[in-house]
């Protein structure tokens, strides 16, 4: 097994936990004080792109011994000449080719494009009390940025204000303001997305939202996620909430009708409660009754008046990738976003966290190889997410390479909640009143935030364009999370633009599998991406070889 060093010496970073390939400890805490490199960059934005205490040191790379196949086992390509994709306006010139000026919007969908101007999206941010807690920050952040956000699973059906009467929604009003908060600072970049499972189709969460949103919103249908092989959890620690959750028709565990269970509850020898989603398509038995059951799935959305669909699926075996990428390629929804195991989560059961699943580097390569097969038979395939175990601007280069031309965006989870805890933890102390408001965790501020400052403005890099997109009025209604999540979004972007100039790629589009190299020979066998040194050798062998000089001369006459 891999070990990733929990601290990077060059920036600065350490890590609380145990860090996993992302850079993210396996643990993420919500009151975590520091630092590793998702929650500094919160915080000081694209200068975490640079080795610290400039002018007092030189820094060299560590990462030269590959092991195994991951992301981290993929390079990506650098070029010493040419340039591609160059933004109208703009000339192949010096002057113009600089990575400021790299195009990294993107869009997505069938017939209507949904355009973002970084090709990031957030995993689902469904039932768990943690998206709830930040999800003013989370939601306007994303607005602010331009990416899409997911609301996930279950939020009708564990909201104690919701009505639900005969299978029909007349109020929910947590899933209101969710979709609320991010309309009010939707800007035509980015989108809001409603993913539906058993449950939610059950309690009429498409039929609500069509009536309420219209095409305002984008329906996702899930079949799964990267973290877990069953459905969604929250755990409660009341017992008279999980009796409404048994009654809402969850499954509750351990069962709280079971006068054994509420004796041990008063007894406090069980202090929680697990909920969980119920299995999909437990009655289906061949791939064709899987593929009736999605179509027929897909027509009722539109039948109801989604213009825009989607699907999510987590890390299953060959098939189930297969059957998620030719059902939504026929049935022209507009994305599918395919999770690998690594990806993160709310509550999951840990050991299947752990032993289940597909790793994402492993799914995300099958899955292009079953998109060109497809496409080869002529075929328009539906636009693509990967996600799974996803935080930095190497690796949102390396999905996007490694699935081109299909995939369009990056899916992150956690790495995008950071920002959040931390920006709320800040406002907490810096805002006394709005600490509870806010979910803030801390009484003051730590020795990584006040070597930063004691104010927003020079704390968060990002603060002053912020103020400037929405108003020096307006900052007052701005969560210091949403800051945070555009101080890092700011270095999420700069870090890609500056890879996508080294690639000379000047837009999104050009991005292709001929910018990575595997750094070993295992990695090109599971991706089929070429060897470091096999790449290009061929035509390196040729300039050695060939007679270069007289080409010249012959062009130049």
């Amino acid at each position: 097994m891999i070990e990733w060093p929990k601290s990077n010496d060059v920036l600065g970073t350490v890590n609380r936990g145990n860090p996993a390939e992302s850079g993210l400890c396996t643990l993420c805490r919500a009151d975590c004080k520091g630092r590793c490199e998702t929650w500094l960059s919160s915080l000081k934005g694209r200068k975490m792109l640079y080795p610290r205490d400039f002018g007092w040191v030189t820094a060299g790379s560590s990462n030269t011994c590959h092991i195994g196949v991951s992301y981290n086992s993929l390079r990506i390509q650098g070029y010493n000449y040419g340039a591609k994709g160059i933004p109208p306006g703009l000339t192949s010139s010096s002057d113009d080719c600089i990575f400021p000026n790299v195009n990294i919007e993107t869009e997505f969908g069938n017939e209507i494009k949904t355009k973002a101007r970084v090709p990031l999206m957030t995993g689902a941010l469904g039932s768990t009390f943690i998206a709830q807690r930040y999800w003013n920050s989370l939601a306007i952040g994303a607005a602010l940025v331009g990416f899409p956000i997911v609301v996930g699973e279950n939020v009708v059906g564990i909201d104690k204000e919701a009505v639900i009467k005969n299978g029909k929604i007349e109020k929910a009003p947590e899933l209101d303001r969710r979709i609320t908060t991010y309309l009010r600072y939707f800007d035509g970049y980015g989108a809001i997305i409603v993913q539906m499972n058993v449950e939610d189709t059950r309690n009429g969460v498409a039929e609500y939202v069509i009536d309420k949103y219209g095409d305002k919103v984008i329906m996702e249908l899930k079949w799964g996620q990267g973290a877990k092989s069953i459905g969604g959890e929250i755990q409660v620690d009341n017992l008279g909430y999980a009796l409404f959750l048994k009654e809402r028709g969850y499954v509750v565990d351990p069962d709280p009708t079971k006068p054994e269970v509420q004796k041990a509850y008063e007894a406090g020898s069980i202090k929680t409660f697990a909920r969980h989603s119920r299995l999909g398509y437990t009655d289906l038995a061949t791939v064709e009754d899987v593929y009736e059951a999605f179509m027929s799935s897909v027509r009722y959305l539109r039948s109801l008046g989604y213009k825009r669909i989607s699907l999510k699926t987590g890390s299953y075996g060959m098939e189930g990738l297969a059957m998620a990428i030719r059902f939504a390629s026929e049935a022209g929804i507009d994305l599918l976003t395919i999770d690998g195991s690594g990806g993160g989560t709310g509550m999951s059961p840990w050991n299947m966290m752990e032993t289940w699943g597909v790793p994402s580097i492993l799914l995300h390569a099958k899955a292009y190889e079953y998109a060109k097969i497809l496409s080869e038979k002529g075929e328009k395939v539906v636009d693509m997410a990967f996600g799974g175990g996803l935080a930095r601007e190497d690796h949102i280069f390396k999905a996007l390479a490694l699935g081109a031309p299909f995939v369009k965006l990056v899916c992150m989870g956690r790495a995008l909640m950071i920002p959040a805890f931390l920006g709320s933890n800040v406002e907490g102390v810096l805002r006394p009143e709005s600490k509870k408001a806010v979910n803030g965790n801390w009484d003051d501020l730590p020795a990584a935030v006040k070597e930063l400052g004691t104010k927003p403005e020079e704390i968060f890099a990002g603060y002053f364009e912020v103020q400037k997109k929405v108003g020096e009025s307006e900052m007052k209604n701005i969560p210091f999370g949403a800051i945070a999540m555009w101080t890092l979004a700011d270095k999420l972007a700069a870090g890609l633009q500056q890879l996508m100039a080294g690639a000379r790629k000047f837009s999104l589009k050009e991005i292709s599998r001929d910018d990575l190299v595997s750094a070993n020979r295992e990695t090109e066998r599971e991706t089929k991406i070429q060897f470091i040194t096999d790449a290009q050798d061929e035509r390196a062998k040729e300039i050695l070889t060939s007679g270069l000089k007289a080409r010249v001369a012959k062009k130049s006459s």
